[in-house]
């Protein structure tokens, strides 16, 4: 799987978690030189606190668009840690 920004990869991995429609990608499989902190954080009650990265660049900015589990409930384990995508990037069978 890809999470694409128009024609730039943000992510790319065959060992994505798929949880309520959303592709979780490993750590390790995101280009964080693409992707800055955001001061958003979100909570849900049986994964935790979600934190967030926006993305810039030279035509377009991204607000919010890659969320993860830094430090998942018990009940949501297999994805913390894990980067998911939304407002904007496409996920797509790379």
């Amino acid at each position: 799987m890809r999470a694409m920004w128009d024609d730039d990869v943000l992510a790319e991995s065959d060992d994505t978690i798929v949880i309520e429609g959303n592709h979780y990608f490993p750590r390790d499989a995101v280009h964080w030189d693409r992707l800055t902190p955001s001061t958003t954080s979100t909570y849900c009650y049986w994964k935790g606190q979600a934190s967030y990265w926006s993305v810039t660049d030279d035509l377009r900015r991204g607000a919010d668009v890659a969320w993860s589990y830094l430090d998942a409930f018990p009940a949501a384990d297999e994805i913390c840690g894990h980067v998911a995508f939304w407002r904007g990037v496409r996920v797509v069978a790379g």
